[in-house]
């Protein structure tokens, strides 16, 4: 595996420091029962670019392109992603606010989402002492259920339809999280501690010279939360020790799409620890999602890590390890969800369990994870 201490480069154009690392990828064959291919590696060099980017930059040019200057990673929140959608690029453009909370008695995760030519749209809570799942997804053609902001923090969020209504409002010091469908509703608050640093990153899909597929997703892990879930009209404290996570999202992507995404939070020898994992559908791009959040510092993790699990059981332990992390993911529930519906097709198994092991931080020291609780999964679009 590369090392993550490459020569830094300053980019005389831009005065922007960059990384450089090589690694090895490409599309491997055979094709899963929704036709999507998986990612392996081969011989064949790629650079690594890892550029921090310090300061407010489009995503898109004026013609609705990739902006060049906008390809790297960010501590908070600066790409302003106003240029998606775009009607010359329809059909491609996705746009998402997805969360999960983690708390002692529940798992509470929902979706406000629009890909152009629907609206997709889901609430979901497990009772984790019994196994007791309840939620509600709604597909509608067209966007008009959900309100998306043009760009991070620049406005609420809400999914408004007969079946079921999500809220989200970001202030200053945190998100208010609200939603109901039949026999569930929550009301939570999402803290933003003071100077707590997400991860944010432009990934980018090349074919050839031409790159008309990316992706910026801001992963904010480590969000202390607190509130209440009500089931079947039984209501739930969401106390202190809970913690949120967002997977927040603007681009144009490619029909097929294979990813792993993972992440974790809790406290270690009295640090707050957040880990932010993600894997193949990064692979090629010169990109990475790997992070590691203590006390609201973010260390970029710029190495391509190893994912090893089986994906004939879920459930055994999965293990993500390269030369910056040796963690290993302990799962106790496979949420598991399949469609087929001729043009959209999906294939999704997001584990929930428990962190162990280690990653460096940006001064090279180890830091355990041990007890942080979290998931990972593997999913397979079509879409």
């Amino acid at each position: 595996m590369p090392s993550p201490y490459a020569p830094e480069l300053t980019s005389a154009r831009t005065g922007i420091a960059v990384r450089e690392f090589p690694f090895l990828y490409t599309r491997g064959k055979g094709a899963d029962p929704n036709g999507i291919f998986p990612d392996t590696r081969t011989t064949m060099p790629t650079p690594l670019i890892e550029r921090e980017i310090t300061r407010r930059v489009s995503l898109t040019n004026p013609h609705g392109a990739l902006n060049p200057e906008a390809l790297g990673w960010s501590r908070t929140p600066l790409h302003d992603t106003s240029g998606i959608p775009g009607r010359r690029h329809w059909g491609r453009n996705k746009r998402w606010e997805y969360w999960n909370v983690m708390s002692p008695s529940h798992i509470i995760a929902f979706t406000v989402s629009c890909v152009d030519y629907l609206a997709l749209h889901e609430i979901w809570v497990l009772d984790r002492a019994t196994g007791q799942d309840v939620g509600s997804t709604v597909i509608s053609a067209g966007g008009r259920s959900a309100t998306l902001p043009s760009s991070l923090g620049e406005g609420p969020a809400s999914a408004r339809t007969r079946r079921l209504t999500l809220e989200i409002d970001d202030a200053v010091d945190g998100t208010r999280l609200r939603g109901s469908a039949p026999r569930l509703s929550f009301d939570l608050f999402a803290a933003r501690p003071v100077g707590h640093e997400s991860l944010g990153v432009v990934v980018p899909w090349r074919r050839s010279e031409r790159t008309a597929r990316f992706q910026y997703t801001v992963k904010d892990v480590g969000r202390p939360t607190t509130g209440t879930v009500t089931v079947d009209d039984i209501a739930h404290e969401v106390p202190t020790g809970s913690w949120a996570v967002l997977d927040h999202g603007r681009g144009r992507w490619p029909y097929r799409v294979h990813w792993n995404w993972a992440a974790g939070s809790g406290i270690v020898d009295g640090r707050v620890v957040g880990l932010q994992l993600g894997s193949k559908w990064t692979d090629g791009s010169g990109a990475t999602e790997n992070a590691l959040v203590v006390d609201s510092h973010l260390s970029k993790i710029s190495e391509e890590l190893v994912w090893d699990y089986d994906s004939e059981n879920f459930l055994r332990p999965w293990r993500v390890h390269g030369e910056t992390a040796d963690l290993t993911f302990s799962p106790f529930y496979d949420k598991r969800s399949r469609t087929n519906a001729v043009v959209i097709a999906s294939r999704t198994d997001q584990l929930f369990g428990v962190w162990t092991g280690w990653a460096l931080d940006d001064r090279g020291t180890r830091v355990r994870v041990d007890g942080i609780e979290g998931f990972a999964e593997e999913v397979l679009n079509r879409w």
